[in-house]
């Protein structure tokens, strides 16, 4: 990709897409400012090129303007972590706009307004990218955890300025690269959450490449009892990825057991298989589990890994969880952590250093792992 170290730089009115997509306190504050962290590298290169910045972000899945998805909260921190003052624009496209972006002076810096206020940057409004685009003379992709996205700020401008990625990104490409093009082996790929039918693209992608791919999480149920799912599509769907696995290379590994909670009582026991008995809920993988997945990723020497293996928010359903990054963490080899919320759950857990890269992204990186071209990076020239 065209990267911003290859730009020319000096003085330029810079768009800069940003992943500013954060949690926020009751009280309007941020509650978890690692994106923030992340973006900074990147911001203080243009700075220090006097360049003038333009950011433009989303927060949530607004249905137009929402005051409490606004991002004029991000300012404080964004200042805090840039260390200088950070101009708020209460649009972001418009008269208003437009005259603040063009009065900024060099390495001075302005943040737009939610940009999913908008309900043209979604649907990739040519009109809409073409009024982002006049805020700016240079466009910088540095929103790895959007570029999945073929949106307005990140395809749609990308036609209409000279689009550049941000150091952020170039890294993304670059450590992800590594799970694609010639990982150290065996390579192990591990995975969790709650929902199968939302991984079945990538775990059937994996299977061709993997050499272990571990599945944990509520998701692993419709595997082991595929004649347990009630949708006739999902199990359709789920049987043909168990006839393609038994076809790849990957040894997939399952759990042997479960921890339980009774709905009504709040009763706690482990059981082994995959049959949950009615009012009963599967929350966490059992001892069994957790010591076959901690002898599968010993010699792994590279290894994935998205999604926790329980509900893993709560204490007592954390320690498969836990159990089995524990063991990753004293084995050799590059492990890749991806997705938000498990990036949240690792930290809580206390085994970020288990990873060896942690990625910014969550659907991105996983359609990046599948293979899957990504507007925003197909975007880049």
């Amino acid at each position: 990709m065209r990267s911003i170290q290859s730009a020319p730089l000096q003085g330029q009115r810079v768009l800069v897409r940003v992943d500013y997509n954060v949690p926020l306190t009751e009280d309007g504050k941020v509650a978890d400012p690692s994106r923030i962290v992340e973006s900074i590298p990147t911001l203080r290169y243009l700075i220090d090129r006097g360049c003038r910045l333009v950011l433009m972000s989303h927060l949530g899945r607004p249905k137009g303007p929402e005051p409490s998805l606004s991002l004029r909260p991000i300012v404080a921190e964004l200042e805090r972590q840039l260390g200088r003052t950070v101009v708020f624009a209460a649009d972001s496209v418009g008269p208003a706009t437009e005259e603040a972006a063009h009065r900024l002076g060099e390495g001075e810096v302005l943040l737009l307004e939610n940009l999913r206020f908008h309900p043209e940057e979604e649907a990739n409004d040519p009109a809409y990218a073409a009024s982002l685009a006049r805020l700016g003379e240079l466009f910088v992709e540095d929103a790895f955890g959007s570029v999945h996205r073929a949106h307005a700020s990140t395809a749609g401008v990308a036609k209409v300025l000279p689009a550049y990625a941000g150091l952020l990104v170039e890294r993304e490409v670059r450590e992800l690269g590594r799970l694609l093009e010639t990982p150290d082996r065996p390579y192990a790929a591990l995975l969790g959450g709650a929902k199968v039918k939302d991984k079945l693209p990538l775990l059937r992608s994996l299977v061709g490449r993997v050499d272990r791919l571990l599945i944990g999480g509520a998701m692993a149920l419709p595997l082991l009892a595929p004649s347990t799912v009630t949708d006739p599509k999902l199990r359709g769907q789920v049987e043909d990825f168990l006839a393609h696995a038994q076809q790849g290379r990957a040894q997939v590994i399952l759990p042997e057991d479960f921890v339980l909670r009774e709905t009504a009582t709040g009763a706690i026991r482990e059981a082994e298989g995959a049959h949950v008995p009615e009012g009963w809920a599967a929350l966490d993988v059992g001892h069994r589990t957790r010591a076959a997945f901690a002898r599968a990723l010993a010699d792994s020497r590279t290894v994935f890994f998205n999604g926790p293996l329980g509900k893993a928010e709560e204490p007592a359903f954390a320690e498969g969880t836990r159990a089995v990054l524990t063991a990753l963490r004293s084995a050799p080899g590059f492990h890749v952590l991806a997705g938000g919320d498990t990036a949240r759950v690792v930290r809580d857990l206390g085994l970020s250093d288990a990873f060896s890269y942690s990625s910014t992204g969550g659907g991105a990186a996983l359609e990046f792992i599948e293979g899957r071209a990504l507007p925003g990076i197909v975007a880049i020239p």
